[in-house]
Order: structure tokens, then C-alpha cells, then sequence
């Protein structure tokens, strides 16, 4: 009797000790929620709203379509280590990828409205339990990331076959299956656009993604590109609690003529002979070219950690504009 009593005591002790360990486990995760915005003039806009002096001529348009990529998000202590943020899975966050969209009506060319709810302005997951100070995330997709204990293709797969968000057509990039990163899409006032050949078009667009890639995904072949176009942003000083990150489309288009299309396609998408791209990669903070010869830092950052249309604002701005948020 008594080695029993003896045998239901160890038991009992090594399920408290087990249940123990579980909670300190749960305990030394803590919830990390980071917010985005998107801002122009110092102002939150979205689909209903003009975008008041966009443009090296300060002009009033319109959005049509604004959505980017993040991944590799990580926080940084006051001594600079980073720790990697696990991203919840979900519709909007696969594989350590997420998807942002400031587009209130999804998919391809619809007019941007604000009757949509699946915009999507925070990112979600899990970190260390710690005392942090600043931020970190890339923008763009990787070639390949670990969904459920399996490493996955992410950038060059096929929208059509791949769970959200890199399922969305509007977002696909013809190079090798691959994403468009970033994608920003305005409207100017009329007479709207003038194309090299005196036409006109509408719609001005900024499409990033990697480029001057070989291989072929859809038959197993290993993609490489000479311009991976990814890049990252770095805060030093950021507290989730009371700080957004804003992307901020006047810095993007602050030395752009947005009534004018010199050649290639309308905007910028990417093309290293495109004479609106040199302006637009200076904001980003990315090397269109090679910054000499040689050097082999095409498609890098011009500064590692710094893009000039990323900064941190208050969390919750005074003033909102166009759309809700």
C-alpha cells in the first residue's frame, strides 16, 4: 500500500512538475502586434480620400492600389541583438511572410473603395519574453520558408496553387513566378498621364520585385536573379505599444513627375532601362544599377537598414483621412 501511495505521488509530482514547465514555456512568450499606416503630406489616407501634393508637381490624386510584403521580422534589445518574431498563420501571414494591404476592394484593377474589410494594416505573432527597443523587417518574399516543420517555396511558385496571401493574381510577377513585393498604384488628376508616344494613360504605377531571373519553378529548376530587390528597415527606437510603421508615399514620389511617362511601362516596374526607376529606387533606398562597375550590387540596399519611405509615427495619429481605419 504504501509503495503505491509512494508511485501516485511521484505521478502527481510529475504531472505538477510537467504542468509547471508548460505554463513558464507559455510564459517567456510574449504577443507582438506591429501596426502599419500608409500617409502622404503627414496625413493617413486610403481609397476615399485625395493624396494631397504627391509629386515633384504637388499634385492632388488618387489611390488606387497600395500593398507590400514583409518578412524576416525581428526585435532588437538595447545591446542590438535581434530576435526573430514567429508570425501567427493565417490569411494574411504564411511561412514567416506577411502580407500588408491598404486597398480597401481586393484584387487586380477594381477601383479602390473603402467598402472592404479584408484591408489589412497589423502584423501578428510571438517573441521571447524581453525587454526590446527597436525593430526590424525586409521587405519582399523569399525564396523559400518552413511551414509546418517543412521548408516551402514562397517567391517562385504559382499564385494559383499557393495558400494566402501569396495566392493573389494581382500580386503575381510574370519573371519566373515570382511576387511583385511592393506595389503602388495612383491616379493623377486629368489630363492624367502623357506615355513617351503623346498618348495618355491613368493609372501610374510602382511594381518591385525581383528580376533578371533564370530557371524555370514549374519544372523543378532552382531560380536565382541578378536583382533580388529585397531590402530591409531598421529601427533602433520603436515600441509596438505607441508606435506605427508609416509608409510614406511623398517620400516615394518626392522627385517624380507623375503627369509624364518618359518609356518602358507606365510608372516603374523594376526595369533597369526605365527612365522613371532611377527616382523611385533613390527613395526606397535601393541600387537600380550597378553603383559602379563591377561592384555587383544591383538590386541591393544602398544603406543596409535604411529606406527613406519608412519611418515611425504615433500609433494613433490625429487626424485620419480617407477610408477607416
Amino acid at each position: 500500500m504504501m509503495r503505491e501511495q509512494k508511485s501516485k505521488l511521484a505521478a502527481l509530482l510529475m504531472a505538477a512538475l510537467t504542468v509547471g514547465t508548460c505554463h513558464g514555456a507559455a510564459a517567456r512568450d510574449q504577443a507582438v502586434t506591429l501596426r502599419f499606416a500608409l500617409t502622404a503630406d503627414g496625413k493617413d489616407v486610403g481609397c476615399a480620400a485625395p493624396l494631397s501634393n504627391l509629386g515633384s508637381g504637388r499634385l492632388e490624386t488618387k489611390l488606387h492600389d497600395a500593398r507590400f510584403y514583409i518578412h524576416d521580422v525581428k526585435l532588437i534589445d538595447a545591446k542590438g541583438v535581434r530576435t526573430p518574431v514567429a508570425l501567427a498563420q493565417n490569411d494574411w501571414q504564411y511561412a514567416g511572410v506577411a502580407l500588408l494591404d491598404f486597398k480597401d476592394a481586393r484584387g487586380g484593377n477594381t477601383p479602390c473603395t473603402d467598402t472592404n474589410p479584408a484591408k489589412n494594416t497589423t502584423v501578428g505573432g510571438t517573441a521571447p519574453a524581453g525587454a526590446y527597443a527597436g525593430l526590424e523587417f525586409s521587405i519582399g518574399v523569399p525564396v523559400q520558408g518552413m511551414a509546418d516543420d517543412k521548408i516551402v517555396s514562397l517567391n517562385h511558385s504559382s499564385t494559383e496553387t499557393a495558400v494566402p496571401p501569396l495566392d493573389i493574381a494581382a500580386m503575381a510577377w510574370n519573371w519566373q513566378a515570382g511576387r511583385k513585393f511592393l506595389l503602388v498604384e495612383v491616379i493623377p488628376p486629368a489630363p492624367y498621364i502623357t506615355k513617351s508616344d503623346g498618348s495618355k494613360t491613368r493609372i501610374w504605377m510602382t511594381h518591385l520585385g525581383s528580376s533578371g531571373c533564370k530557371g524555370n519553378p514549374a519544372t523543378g529548376e532552382i531560380v536565382s536573379c541578378a536583382r533580388e530587390n529585397r531590402f530591409t528597415v531598421t529601427f533602433d527606437r520603436f515600441d509596438p505599444k505607441t508606435q506605427r510603421v508609416e509608409f510614406d508615399l511623398t517620400r516615394l514620389f518626392e522627385n517624380t513627375d507623375l503627369l509624364v511617362d518618359k518609356g518602358g511601362a507606365i510608372g516603374c516596374m523594376t526595369a533597369l532601362d526605365d527612365p522613371e526607376c532611377p527616382a523611385i529606387f533613390s527613395a526606397l533606398g535601393l541600387n537600380l544599377a550597378e553603383s559602379a562597375p563591377g561592384a555587383g550590387d544591383a538590386g541591393k540596399q544602398t544603406k543596409p537598414g535604411v529606406s527613406p519611405v519608412f519611418k515611425v509615427g504615433a500609433a494613433k495619429p490625429a487626424k485620419i483621412v480617407g477610408g477607416k481605419q
